[in-house]
């Protein structure tokens, strides 16, 4: 097989011929092919239809500089259509960023080239994606940055698959786009007609996705995906755009370039074996080694972010009475003020949430989703990418229709901080549709996840401010109604930690509780006493990771009996998490009792409901006697 050797050496981005990026985008095709036939998996011909996008993308327009993937000037460069990933590690090897050899490595077991983009370990990469329709509403948060934020000229290129374009997600972000007038956002649509089963909905009809774009505010240009020149003319018509996001609809061939793959259904998600693979290389012109100085990001400073201030968290009078989203919003305040790097999202609830009181205080730093929540948390996750310090809240039970936009987030190693309101039976007349009851077993499941649900004002401000550092995906669970507050301003809540609201040598039983249900705990403490049995009260406001030592202790002072009493389904909650404490080897579990909710709740008084579910007082001192 022929080996081409060549280094092309334009420096601008009008230094290179057309024939020249011509011989790029075979070559990204050409190794596009030979790193799936190495790996025996992969997706070839996706990788096949954007190549000439890409060639004309990586010789003329992009701007990054590969010695340094964190420089705050780099462009962006998001494959939505995370399958095609073959062509996106083509193009490292291209800019010289990784070696041919690496390049081979694709999809085998420790390599940096895993079979979908991961920034866990390509640091070229800064989302993790191949859930489709997820790359276009994350560079919504990234171009958010670049024009609001740290105002830089970088540009956001979203490759989309034309499959990817039925998921909502995707028109979640073009609205938000278009509202927030994100110009420096460019979207690629490869329009290769071709899905995993057969056609698309749409096939090669670019004037409807142009119709649609164009209906959500952007400027949509079609043109032949393979027409070098045509390629060129849109991006720079996209890049003359001052106040719309640009979508760029190319019509391309799947596997183009090769006549037995071009346009031919059957050959989504395979790699040719060997013979295949040389027929289809020496008909693209054999294996070339070509290296692309990419142009060099601009040297900008970002825009100075206003002085921090001293913290002074809010505080609660001891024996007065404050919602936790309340004091989620008063914190949100003081924490900005000492971080100048916190924005704050919301899903068009932040009376509720109580973020409007971020938004009040600083206007330039909050931005408003409105009702789509997965573009609410793939703009967070976008924020973070540009380390920002990002916020997103809504109403706790809507967080289930973006868990995928937070499973992706969490193999994205983003740092994001989730808040939700009104959680469960406790939130009263709304009803069921809006009562969070499975929120804690969601985000539980979330890998390297962090779960908080306070009881009082003040450890809900002290627990704002610790998620601001927090790694990973931080959950935090407010409540609807008033509260009393339980602790001074001055007590401490470390994350993993919980509190001893009630104790003594003598506790016969202990019961754990969260935020509502710990205040059904302290009544049912003292009704308890006035019947001369002690139990032990355990504030378990840090519900992942749990305070497996203070559970352990409580087990063995009481007699091995637990009551757990929370606010949500029975299945995967706190009392699962109270539960998993004692999942040693050889370890005898205590008895647990687990008081949560077991039927479909209605409407009715936050009392009526906690009793109704048998989560309230009455049912812990039923539990309590029965154990005893």
């Amino acid at each position: 097989m022929a080996v081409a050797e060549k280094e092309v050496t334009g420096q601008k981005s009008t230094g290179l011929s057309m024939d020249d990026i011509h011989e790029l985008a075979q070559q990204l095709r050409v190794d596009s092919i030979r790193c799936t036939t190495a790996a025996a998996s992969g997706h070839p011909t996706s990788s096949m239809s954007a190549a000439d996008l890409m060639a004309v993308l990586l010789a003329k327009y992009l701007k990054y500089d590969w010695s340094n993937p964190k420089h705050p000037n780099n462009d962006h460069l998001v494959f939505s259509k995370g399958h095609a990933c073959p062509l996106l590690y083509s193009m490292f090897k291209a800019a010289g960023a990784i070696t041919d050899e690496e390049l081979m490595t694709l999809r085998k077991f420790g390599s940096r080239l895993e079979g979908h983009p991961n920034p866990h370990v390509t640091p070229f990469v800064d989302v993790a994606t191949g859930s489709l329709g997820q790359g276009y509403p994350i560079g919504v948060g990234m171009a958010l940055d670049g024009k609001y934020l740290d105002k830089l000229p970088f540009k956001v290129w979203v490759v989309l698959g034309d499959s990817e374009v039925a998921e909502g997600s995707i028109w979640e972000g073009c609205d938000k786009a278009s509202h927030y007038k994100l110009n420096n956002l460019i979207a690629l649509l490869d329009m290769n007609r071709l899905g995993q089963r057969g056609e698309t909905d749409l096939g090669w009809n670019s004037a409807a996705y142009a119709a649609r774009a164009r209906a959500f505010g952007c400027h949509a240009i079609e043109i032949d995906g393979h027409d070098l020149q045509e390629i060129d003319q849109a991006y720079q018509e996209a890049l003359a755009q001052t106040d719309r996001p640009t979508w760029i609809i190319a019509k391309t061939e799947k596997g183009h370039g090769v006549s037995f793959l071009a346009n031919k259904e059957g050959w989504h998600g395979k790699a040719l074996n060997e013979d295949q693979a040389k027929d289809a290389i020496k008909e693209l012109g054999g294996e070339r080694h070509i290296i692309v100085p990419t142009l060099k990001p601009e040297d900008r400073q970002p825009a100075q972010p206003a002085e921090a201030q001293a913290l002074k968290l809010p505080t609660y009078e001891l024996g007065s009475k404050e919602a936790t989203r309340k004091a989620y919003g008063d914190a949100l305040v003081a924490v900005g003020a000492n971080r100048p790097e916190v924005v704050v999202l919301d899903g068009e609830v932040s009376n509720s949430t109580h973020a409007d009181e971020f938004n009040k205080a600083f206007p330039d730093r909050f931005f408003e989703m409105y009702i789509a929540e997965q573009q609410l948390v793939s703009a967070a996750v976008g924020l973070g990418v540009r380390q920002k310090i990002a916020y997103a809240s809504t109403f706790a039970a809507f967080f289930s229709r973006a868990y995928d936009q937070i499973r992706m987030a969490s193999i994205s190693n983003a740092n994001i901080r989730l808040s939700g309101s009104h959680a469960g039976v406790s939130i009263g007349e709304d009803g069921p549709s809006q009562m969070a009851l499975e929120d804690l077993a969601m985000m539980r499941a979330v890998c390297d996840s962090t779960v908080l649900y306070p009881s009082d004002a003040n450890q809900t401000a002290r627990l704002v401010h610790a998620m601001a550092d927090l790694p990973h995906i931080t959950y935090l669970r407010t409540t609807r109604e008033k509260t009393p507050i339980l602790y001074g301003p001055g007590e401490t809540f470390p994350v993993g930690g919980s509190k001893l609201v009630k104790h003594s040598d003598g506790d016969q039983v202990a019961v754990i509780g969260a935020g509502i249900t710990l205040h059904e705990a302290v009544k049912a403490y003292d009704r308890l006493k006035a019947d001369g049995i002690t139990i032990r009260v355990i504030d378990a406001y840090s519900v992942k990771p749990i305070d497996a030592e203070t559970l352990h202790r409580a087990a063995q002072d009481c007699g091995g009996k637990l009551v757990v009493v929370e606010d949500h389904w029975f299945e995967g909650g706190l009392g699962d998490a109270v539960l998993d404490a004692f999942t040693g080897v050889g370890e005898t579990p205590p008895t647990v009792v687990k008081l949560a909710v077991h039927k479909m709740p209605g409407s009715g008084k936050p009392a009526e409901l906690l009793h109704a579910a048998g989560i309230d007082a009455d049912a812990i001192v039923a539990a309590v006697k029965s154990l005893l």
